[in-house]
């Protein structure tokens, strides 16, 4: 799940959201929430305003608060007109709070166990973090601790966090990858995946059927006031920043003669006449086996079929130069593999490993490379050196700007920089003022990072391509969420109202064809006497296995046709409200995987993946129970009135 973390964390933006995240995303793995709430008591026993105790630990109102803004941020990345209200609506709230007491739950089983999470282990994951890592590409320190200002974090808590999170894994996985399931379970699913199905479908198009009247101004603004939201400009944010990339500070980065003499000095080893060579080898447990297969590779053998002979496999080092081979052996081996001439065959050498058994496949001479052969390749490295070197200081001087909360203008101004200013962009970075407006890539960190930011926030410093380039972003001001004037949309209202009594008498002429259909009628002689210019039906069959082929989900009347009894018909809306399907079932062909070891194989993986997440749920709900939970109803509910109370923003 780790993995699905450091995805994220390509970005700044990333890295302050997964921070808070971190400690209970590892239960995520477990389709959905772990358990419910319905499994706590009541709020006995809990003091103050803290929401929940877990055994010895307790959740409090402003970490439960914390983690849920941190999560709707998270989700917000995915679908960027989510707002707090939808997050909380939907199940966000109770699922971060459920997340927050497992994870914490797990965290004190497993120390009851008897379990370690090593501060090595701790530093290790902070480090691999890619967005904390420098221009240098190692993990920046200073980068670290600005980003734990800026979102009033604690190194403590991260490390809480990974490590609660470690536990979390430790204790969960293998439960999650042990599962068995016989094939007897398997066959009867197996099979239903191999029933088939015949049906036939009409469309009624909305566009063929008369809309009726044309609408009055009332009936324009009825509908306008009910669909308000359709006509609501997302919350839009002015960005303000200033770029900073290796073309900026090329004219820094070109390395005098002096800096290239000097690195060929000190690199002359690498441009020194040197020899490469192929080889191909195998370790052997003993002396008498290895003499064996040398002396078959000698006789014309092959090294790689005489070991293979012997139940061994050669491997083969392609253009190694003799330091590096030694690295990989030993010194022995090396001084005489390239002592030997091509085709040679040498050993057994005793080594640390065994007894080794080596032939030089090729020799390659490399001739040594004068300095005015490699100055543009030196030229090419320490140009890039320099200019990492360059940005890394711009980088660092503005970053202590920012410490001592120097504005944005303050820092354009002291760096020489070129500010640029948005219009108001919604969180996907189009502009909806601007019917032409497209997203432009490489402003999208930067649009994020100020989808973060709260009014009065400093600038911050957001990373930008892969080159170790970099900008300065500021939050410049926030439009809040506003329905567009009657008077401003009225041709598209005019357009939508059209568009929706069509619908609507779509659906008044499919329900006509449905009844004709139950009363006997053929789908297509109904559909002929509505008169409309409409397609003709079509005959579709297809196997239940196709529903869960689709990666994208079987489309939704194949869906339906599967969910009815034969010689049956119902009525579907399309998905883009195109019109009416009517969809009648003709035939169902049962399916029989007997015999049939790839479909019970398959089946068998599904419900063992089912079934280890069941055993994760069940699992997770025991160790809470053996830890103890308790939940506030009020201080809850008080939370969850917060929240809402942020509006869209969510901030």
């Amino acid at each position: 799940m780790l993995a699905f973390f450091r995805r994220l964390t390509h970005s700044k933006v990333g890295v302050i959201i997964t921070f808070l995240v971190l400690g209970v995303i590892a239960l995520a793995f477990a389709a959905g929430d772990v358990t419910g709430l319905s499994s706590m008591t009541g709020g006995a026993g809990i003091t103050g305003g803290d929401v929940a105790k877990v055994g010895k630990a307790d959740v409090t109102a402003n970490q439960l608060k914390t983690q849920a803004q941190t999560e709707m941020e998270g989700f917000r990345q995915q679908q960027p007109t989510l707002d707090m209200a939808t997050f909380v609506n939907q199940g966000g709230f109770d699922g971060t709070l459920d997340r927050i007491i497992s994870s914490m739950a797990l965290e004190q089983f497993g120390r009851a166990q008897g379990m370690v999470v090593s501060k090595r282990a701790i530093d290790g994951q902070i480090a691999s973090i890619p967005a904390l890592q420098g221009p240098t590409g190692k993990f920046d320190e200073n980068l670290y601790r600005q980003v734990l200002a800026q979102r009033k974090l604690t190194d403590a808590q991260i490390r809480s966090d990974i490590e609660r999170d470690t536990f979390a894994q430790q204790l969960t996985l293998p439960s999650n990858g042990a599962t068995q399931v016989a094939s007897q379970l398997a066959l009867p699913y197996a099979s239903l995946l191999l029933e088939k199905r015949t049906g036939t479908i009409g469309f009624i198009p909305a566009a063929v059927v008369p809309a009726g009247p044309a609408p009055s101004d009332a009936d324009l603004n009825t509908f306008y006031q009910r669909n308000i939201a359709r006509y609501t400009v997302p919350e839009r944010r002015v960005v303000r920043y200033a770029m900073i990339t290796p073309e900026a500070v090329k004219a820094q980065a070109v390395p005098t003669d002096a800096e290239i003499a000097k690195t060929y000095q000190q690199d002359s080893a690498r441009y020194a006449a040197t020899e490469k060579r192929d080889i191909t080898q195998v370790v052997v447990a003993d002396q008498a086996g290895a003499a064996a297969i040398a002396a078959k590779v000698k006789g014309g053998a092959s090294l790689a079929d005489a070991a293979r002979g012997a139940g061994l496999e050669a491997s083969t080092q392609t253009g190694v130069e003799k330091a590096a081979y030694a690295g990989t052996t030993s010194a022995q081996v090396a001084d005489a593999v390239f002592a030997a001439a091509s085709g040679a065959v040498i050993g057994p050498v005793r080594t640390p490993l065994g007894w080794t058994v080596a032939k030089v496949d090729k020799i390659e001479k490399v001739a040594a490379r004068s300095l005015d052969q490699v100055r543009g390749e030196i030229a090419a490295a320490l140009g890039i050196q320099k200019s990492a070197e360059a940005l890394s200081s711009i980088h660092d001087k503005i970053d202590d700007s920012l410490s001592k909360n120097a504005t944005f203008d303050e820092v354009i101004a002291d760096q020489k920089l070129a500010a640029v200013t948005t219009p108001a962009l919604i969180a996907s970075g189009i502009n909806p003022d601007d019917p032409a407006s497209k997203p432009d890539p490489a402003l999208t960190p930067l649009v994020a990072a100020a989808f973060q930011a709260a009014d009065g926030d400093g600038p911050q410093l957001v990373q930008v391509g892969t080159d170790g380039g970099f900008a300065v972003v500021a939050l410049g001001r926030v439009v809040h969420s506003a329905p567009r004037p009657l008077a401003q949309v009225r041709a598209a209202v005019l357009k939508d109202v059209t568009a929706d009594r069509a619908r609507q008498a779509a659906r008044r002429v499919a329900g006509e064809v449905l009844a004709r259909i139950n009363k006997g009628m053929p789908i297509q002689q109904s559909l002929a006497q509505t008169k409309l210019p409409m397609p003709p039906a079509r005959t579709l069959t297809a196997a239940r296995a196709q529903l869960a082929a689709d990666p994208r989900g079987a489309p939704p009347a194949l869906a339906l046709m599967f969910s009815m009894a034969p010689n049956t018909a119902k009525t579907l809306a399309a998905p883009d409200d195109s019109g009416w399907f009517v969809i009648k079932l003709d035939n169902v062909q049962s399916g029989n995987a007997t015999g049939n070891d790839a479909a019970i194989k398959a089946a068998r993986g599904n419900i063992a993946r089912s079934v280890g997440r069941e055993y994760v749920e069940q699992f997770a709900k025991a160790v809470r129970a053996d830890v103890g939970v308790k939940t506030n109803p009020s201080a809850l509910a008080r939370v969850r009135s917060d929240l809402l109370g942020q509006g869209g923003s969510g901030n």
